[in-house]
């Protein structure tokens, strides 16, 4: 029973998509290239970052953030230059500047729109007089009561 516990445990842990030949003999280096995988996600995967993805393209995006950091690039200019190749889209968090600005901001106002809407509404609403009901004319109640006699 031990045994089968230890067994879903171990399955439960994540598992990053890391190949042995592309682990860097630097340790310091490969901390630094997982910290910068972790923050990029994999084009083909959508919602997974390059260090947990089993894509081929994921794993390019990998070596090449492991190349560059080998020639000596910081991480945010690694970081950089996947981005000037791939776009902003390549951030599983992206920055608030820029056309993101729009997108950050257009929940917040469409919100507010239509809170301001609904209490325009609701105060004309509460405004209006109710429509009186006309009374039959003479022609209508005797036209009504013919139908009603059969």
């Amino acid at each position: 029973m031990k045994r089968l516990i230890l067994l879903l445990m171990l399955w439960a842990v994540p598992v990053a998509a890391v190949q042995p030949d592309e682990i860097l003999a630097d340790p310091a280096l490969e901390d630094r290239a997982r910290e910068i995988s972790k923050g990029l996600r994999c084009l083909v995967c959508r919602n997974e970052s390059i260090d947990d993805s089993n894509a081929d393209l994921a794993r390019d995006l990998r070596l090449l953030v492991r190349e560059r950091l080998t020639e000596g690039d910081s991480d945010e200019e690694v970081v950089d230059f996947v981005v000037a190749r791939y776009g902003e889209y390549v951030l599983l968090k992206p920055t608030a500047s820029g056309s993101n600005r729009v997108l950050y901001l257009a929940g917040p106002v469409m919100l507010l729109i239509a809170g301001i809407g609904g209490l325009l509404y609701l105060r004309r609403r509460s405004r209006a007089q109710a429509p009186a009901e006309a009374a039959l004319s003479a022609d209508e109640a005797r036209r009504l009561d013919e139908i009603m006699k059969g």
